[in-house]
């Protein structure tokens, strides 16, 4: 049965997101904004990759537990950067401390979390673009024109020119999940594989086809495969269907 994910990135990915923070707290600690470029460069080259980073731990944590809920990906941008916001203040603010010294002003808390809001909208912004950047080897075979288009007309009005995101087969009967919410209809998943020959997409299971578009990730531990999905979800990958998969780029 389909259930959220809690995991979190794969290799890949945290060895992507660390490059990002890294780079982009070398980038404000030459530029020295807020003031900071009054400091000694090894002030600011110690503070703001120590705080980039540290932020971004904070960021990626809020996005993996939270944001996946959100199949809209700038949804999704625009709830990590806010909910990350008020953990990434208290961090910055005991590193302003040690850095700067303390500060004063009637509007201090004001424009820090105004600040930080900025810079982590801005770093969770290039992570998404990059996330979403296709990468060689991470297509799908060639689609024909209107591959799904059989699949699709069993698929009530609603979800019928929905995003479609996977098909899991549930006892006699197919879970279709889509962006506009999960169907039931009574089909044999050999029929369904038929009616999505065309579509870039993958058998990963016996009982489990994802679209191309929808995989986020795929981690292979013991033997055992798990595929994250748009929309929140995890399918199984068997060692069967591994294959093309491991092919295509995704481990």
């Amino acid at each position: 049965m389909t259930r959220p994910i809690p995991a979190f990135a794969d290799r890949k990915s945290l060895a992507r997101d660390a490059i990002l923070m890294v780079a982009a707290g070398l980038f404000l600690a030459a530029l020295g904004p807020f003031g900071s470029i009054t400091a000694h460069p090894l002030v600011r080259f110690l503070y703001w990759p120590g705080v980039i980073v540290g932020g971004g731990v904070i960021g990626v944590a809020v996005d993996e537990a939270g944001g996946r809920r959100f199949a809209n990906p700038w949804l999704r941008w625009a709830f990590s950067s806010v909910v990350m916001t008020p953990g990434v203040c208290v961090l910055v603010w005991f590193a302003s401390r040690w850095a700067f010294g303390p500060s004063s002003g009637s509007r201090l808390f004001t424009d820090l979390a105004w600040q930080v809001l900025m810079i982590s909208a801005a770093v969770m912004g290039v992570r998404q673009l990059i996330a979403r950047r296709p990468e060689p080897g991470d297509a799908a075979p060639a689609p024909r024109p209107g591959g799904d288009t059989a699949f699709r007309q069993r698929l009530s009005a609603r979800r019928r020119e929905a995003r479609l995101i996977a098909v899991e087969a549930d006892d006699h009967y197919l879970r279709v999940h889509t962006d506009a919410g999960d169907e039931l209809i009574t089909l044999r998943f050999a029929d369904a594989l038929a009616d999505l020959a065309g579509a870039p997409g993958f058998q990963v299971h016996r009982s489990w086809w994802a679209a191309a578009d929808a995989i986020e990730g795929v981690r292979w531990r013991r033997g055992r495969g798990e595929m994250r999905l748009a929309g929140g979800l995890t399918a199984p990958v068997s060692r069967t269907y591994a294959a093309r998969l491991k092919a295509a780029g995704w481990f």
